[in-house]
């Protein structure tokens, strides 16, 4: 039997727009903002995506929505992509998932996150 949480992972994963980590990688070359939603003890423990922002998953919504009196002054003056990662690339399908329902554009998950980002071998940096 499937579990609750895995049919709403299904059903958000179908709905978004998600991209590996080399795609990923291209997407900040060519200038997407990314945004790390992770806990502060992961980026101490594993380090961070050079150039990322952090926003706590709990504001995510109230610091991304272009409508928001609470934007992220960084995501405010952002044009073009914004790639969303968590450590594994479970909560930031969910959160990808609820930004797209806001009407954020150009939002994507990066698929597997920070962990399939260091899997593949891209540049980290140790959290500061």
């Amino acid at each position: 039997m499937t579990s609750a949480i895995d049919r709403r992972l299904a059903e958000a994963r179908s709905r978004i727009k998600s991209v590996p980590a080399v795609e990923a990688e291209r997407l900040k070359a060519a200038g997407a903002l990314f945004v790390d939603t992770r806990r502060r003890e992961q980026r101490d423990e594993f380090g961070v995506i050079p150039g990322s922002i952090v926003i706590d998953r709990n504001v995510l919504e109230w610091r991304l929505d272009p409508t928001s009196a609470h934007r992220d002054p960084t995501a405010a003056e952002h044009t073009g992509p914004i790639v969303v990662y968590c450590q594994q690339g479970y909560s930031s399908i969910l959160a990808v998932a609820e930004l797209d329902s806001l009407g954020v554009p150009d939002v994507y998950d990066l698929a597997g996150g920070f962990d399939a980002w260091a899997a593949a071998g891209l540049p980290i940096v140790a959290n500061s």
